[in-house]
């Protein structure tokens, strides 16, 4: 990704955005996912996407805290969304429903001053074995079922939806919107645009996290059997004491 440039003569304004720099989260293609818009500079992408009805780009940055970061500090990939639904609350901050819609790259930024805006290309997935992206797909749905047993923060709803997707790269962005993993691990992902590379490294990432959500119950199972047995022991304690006192004072 080059430098910020001044001279914007040379480009296709058909692939510029205005780009909405994100913290801890990133939005992947098919997702709807409400934001919460406070910085001045990204209030401003949005009304210009509201005033041309435009797409923008949502990308994520690499710093949370960094309040304005730089071009080099927001990652290279992110994805082109539609606005769904724009309000401005009192406070002076905007609520607004996005659509992802494609994985896009930044080529260049041309300015961001205003607010960030890039000319950007819509990364288009290569073809892939069908039988391989079939048996990756079935084994990423049997996993991720294991993955939500384990992990109460995600609905059994959701394997439901899960398991009636049939478009095998929304399925594998689907999953990977959901698995509770870092940030740059999703990153990761969405720069990916192989299907089938994308589910093999979903699949690993689920693996991995199983892993540590099995040992996670298990070390809850034994705190908890050791707290049972304290207060049995405490309540066992208290009775013979009571006893103790009982037959005392006869």
């Amino acid at each position: 990704m080059s430098d910020v440039i001044s001279d914007a003569a040379e480009f296709d304004r058909d692939r510029v955005y205005p780009v909405l720099p994100l913290r801890d989260i990133v939005v992947f293609p098919g997702m709807i996912v409400p934001l919460f818009v406070g910085r001045e500079k990204s209030v401003k992408a949005l009304e210009e996407v509201m005033r041309d009805d435009k797409h923008i780009l949502v990308v994520t940055q690499k710093n949370a805290q960094d309040d304005d970061p730089s071009p080099d500090q927001i990652y290279a990939t992110g994805t082109i969304a539609s606005v769904l639904q724009l309000l401005k609350l009192p406070d002076g901050t905007v609520k607004v429903l996005v659509e992802g819609l494609h994985r896009a790259t930044i080529d260049r930024y041309l300015q961001t001053v205003d607010y960030f805006e890039a000319e950007a290309s819509v990364l288009a997935e290569p073809e892939n074995d069908a039988v391989e992206i079939e048996a990756l797909a079935r084994s990423a749905q049997t996993e991720f079922e294991s993955y939500v047993k384990l992990n109460k923060k995600i609905s059994a709803e959701v394997v439901a939806a899960v398991s009636q997707i049939e478009n095998r790269s929304k399925l594998a962005d689907t999953i990977a919107s959901h698995l509770v993993i870092k940030i740059s691990e999703k990153e990761d992902l969405l720069s990916t645009v192989s299907v089938a590379e994308r589910l093999q490294k979903i699949l690993g990432l689920m693996e991995g996290e199983i892993g540590v959500l099995q040992v996670e119950k298990r070390i809850r199972s034994r705190v908890k059997r050791q707290m049972e047995k304290t207060q049995r022991e405490y309540y066992l304690n208290e009775q013979m004491k009571a006893i103790q006192r009982e037959l005392g004072d006869g």
